[in-house]
Order: C-alpha cells, then sequence, then structure tokens
C-alpha cells in the first residue's frame, strides 16, 4: 500500500506543477513589452511633431521671406479736382489818351492858365497866343475881300444894262456877252477872297489852345512870351502834353498756350505792389488776334477804371486771368511723376504687377500736377517710386494706407 501511494504522488506532482508554475513568469514578460511598446510609440510621437512642427516653421519663413521680397508700395488715386488757376501776367498802364498839344497858328505865349497835374474839361482854355502876322494877314484879306465885292457889283450892274440895251439893239451882243463874263468873274473872285478870309478867321481862332477832352496836364513845355511855330516836328511846337486817365489800358503779352483760353469780355482783376491786399476789376475789351513771331504770345488789352484816380499812368501792375481746368483732366501728386529718357511716366498697380504708363501733363500747382492724359480717376499711382522700377514686377500695396491718401 505504501509503495503504492509513493508511486500515486510522484505522478500527481509532476501534473500539478507545470501548470502553475510558467504562467507567472509569463505575465511579467507581457507587461514588460507594453511598457516598451508604449515609450516606443511616444517617441515616435515626439519626433513626429517635431519634424512636423519644424517643417511648418520652415515653411512658414520660407513663405515670408517670398512675401518679404515683393516690393511694398504706397499708391494714391488721381482726383478730378483741378482748381481754377490763376494766370499772372506783369503790365504797364498808360493812359486811355495821351496826346501833346500843338500851336496851329505862328506867334508869342501871350498867356497860359493851366500847369502840371492840373485837371482840365474838354473846351477849357489852356493858353493864348498873340499872333501879329497873323492879324495883319486878315485885315488885309477883308480890305480885299471889299474891294472884290465891290467890283462884282459894278459888273453886275453893268451886264444888267448891257442886257436892256442888247434888246433895243443899242450894244452889240459881244459887248453883252463880254459884261456878262467880267460880273461873272467878279464874282469869283469874291467868293476866292471870301475863302482866303475865313482861312485866316479859323487860323486865327488857334490863337486860343483849348483842352480837346477831359483829362490832365502832365507837361507844360512854354512859357509867356516864347515864340510859337505852327506844325509838329519843330523846336518848342508842343505847348502842352494831355493824358486821359478816368480809364486807364494796360496791354498784356499771353503765352501762345494759353491764348486759346482768353476772350474779349473777360473780368481779370489787377493788382499793385503799392496797394497791397486791393485789386482792382478790369476788362479785356481787345486783342491782336495773332500771335508773335518773336515772343510767340498774344497781345491783349485791359481796361480798368480809374475814377478814383489811384492808379497812376505808367504804374507796374499784375494782370490775373482766371482759366478753366481743362475737360477730364486729373490731379496726381507731384512724387508720384518718373522722369525717362523716354519721356514722363507714372507707375500703376494693376494685378498686382507694376505698369509705366506714359502721361501728358497740364499745370503745375507746386505739389500736384494737372495730368490731361494717360490717366483714369481709379487708377492706382505709384507714390515715391524707385528709379529702377520697371514693368512688370509684382507688388504689394501697403493696406494701412487708404488708396488715395498721400
Amino acid at each position: 500500500m505504501l509503495e503504492k501511494t509513493d508511486n500515486v504522488k510522484p505522478d500527481a506532482a509532476p501534473h500539478t506543477a507545470p501548470e502553475t508554475e510558467p504562467s507567472a513568469p509569463l505575465q511579467r514578460g507581457s507587461g514588460g513589452k507594453l511598457l516598451i511598446l508604449l515609450a516606443l510609440a511616444v517617441l515616435l510621437g515626439g519626433i513626429y511633431f517635431g519634424i512636423r512642427a519644424r517643417t511648418t516653421a520652415e515653411a512658414a519663413l520660407s513663405q515670408e521671406t517670398v512675401e518679404a521680397a515683393v516690393p511694398i508700395v504706397e499708391v494714391v488715386q488721381p482726383k478730378a479736382d483741378a482748381p481754377d488757376q490763376a494766370l499772372v501776367l506783369p503790365g504797364q498802364t498808360t493812359a486811355f489818351t495821351d496826346t501833346p498839344i500843338y500851336a496851329r497858328a505862328n506867334g508869342y505865349l501871350k498867356k497860359w492858365y493851366v500847369d502840371i497835374g492840373a485837371q482840365v474839361k474838354k473846351g477849357e482854355l489852356l493858353a493864348e497866343i498873340e499872333t501879329p502876322e497873323l492879324d495883319a494877314q486878315l485885315r488885309q484879306a477883308r480890305a480885299d475881300l471889299v474891294t472884290a465885292e465891290a467890283n462884282a457889283k459894278l459888273a453886275s450892274i453893268t451886264a444888267n444894262r448891257t442886257e436892256d440895251l442888247l434888246k433895243s439893239n443899242s450894244v452889240s451882243t459881244q459887248e453883252r456877252d463880254n459884261a456878262a463874263g467880267a460880273s461873272a468873274a467878279d464874282k469869283a473872285i469874291v467868293t476866292s477872297r471870301q475863302a482866303d478870309v475865313a482861312r485866316l478867321e479859323e487860323l486865327q481862332s488857334y490863337e486860343k489852345i483849348y483842352a480837346p477832352f477831359d483829362g490832365v496836364i502832365t507837361a507844360r513845355n512854354t512859357d509867356l512870351g516864347d515864340l510859337i511855330t505852327a506844325g509838329a516836328g519843330t523846336r518848342n511846337s508842343e505847348l502842352f502834353h494831355m493824358q486821359a486817365t478816368g480809364t486807364l489800358r494796360i496791354y498784356v503779352a499771353i503765352p501762345e498756350i494759353y491764348a486759346p483760353q482768353i476772350h474779349v469780355g473777360a473780368k481779370p482783376s489787377v493788382t499793385l505792389d503799392e496797394y497791397p491786399g486791393q485789386s482792382f476789376e478790369g476788362t479785356l475789351v481787345r486783342t491782336d488776334k495773332a500771335i508773335n513771331q518773336l515772343s510767340r504770345t498774344l497781345l491783349a488789352e485791359v481796361d480798368v477804371d480809374n475814377a478814383t484816380d489811384k492808379i497812376l499812368p505808367g504804374a507796374y501792375t499784375f494782370v490775373h486771368f482766371a482759366l478753366r481746368p481743362h475737360a477730364g483732366s486729373v490731379t496726381i501728386p507731384a512724387n508720384t511723376l518718373l522722369f525717362r529718357s523716354e519721356g514722363l511716366r507714372v507707375g500703376i498697380v494693376r494685378d498686382g504687377k507694376v505698369e509705366l504708363v506714359p502721361i501728358s501733363i497740364g499745370r503745375d500747382y507746386g505739389d500736384r500736377v494737372e495730368v490731361l492724359s494717360g490717366l483714369k480717376s481709379t487708377d492706382q499711382v505709384i507714390v515715391n517710386p524707385s528709379d529702377s522700377l520697371i514693368s512688370g514686377v509684382t507688388v504689394r500695396v501697403n493696406a494701412s494706407k487708404p488708396a488715395g491718401a498721400s
């Protein structure tokens, strides 16, 4: 029985031991592998996310580098605000009428009544001339007229008598004709003597010098006792000089480029240095309607009312003409212009690229210029363009400033 029991125990022990002992080592090995796998997964994840972050950063840096390489420009939009411009031209005032006064009779100055600066009216007596020779000629002519009238009267009586005698055949027809011819000749002599008397009387009327118009005496070139010689161009021939200053003329040379905008009837203003802050209204009354080939200017006359006599003839003036802006023109800042050998250009941005366009300018307003052609009000014009700027270059518009700001 004992042997049998011993034999059973050894057989039972080997069957129970293998079932329990190998399970514990197997559980400990599975946990370690799991930890290793987790650690490896964490490591791989860290490596992946690190590489991805670096790749993203490098892509962002590359994008920023590319964007930084694109020039940033500021732009403005052309404006249709060209103001009326004043064309200021120099001029010199002249009297509306400027006349030297001469004598029409020879003699000596008997008396003068006005001096320089005197305001005179038309018909006012200025001076008297003593003409003894002319007076003697007039007396002689009147005496000759009386003689001629007497002869003509006698000849007329003779002709009438001869006509009556012819009816009774007391005289011949020839005698009648001679008497009639003598009467007609004497009448002609009377007419001649009358004309001579009238001529001398008219010359005698020039002994008194009268003002031909309202004005001011600007010169007196004679004095009492001066020998007066009739006519102009002789020594001491000009007695007085008169100017009508109620209205003044100003002759202005208009440059050819502005000639089409100058029209008769315009009302330019006139200023003088001696009256700062004050202007006088003028009227453009006429032009010579021709361009001077030497000066390339149009001569225009501007009349200014001078009833108050504030403006003196000969004064230096400035005439201000208002000029309208050209139709369809726009203005841009002066710092947008590009001066190239092929002509004036501006850079505009279209579809993110630069395009250099030619323009023609009109008036210069200092910080702005008027553009007559080449631009539209919707164009984006580059401000302060680089001298090396060329067409086709990609640019970015500075968004910090709205288009149109300068």
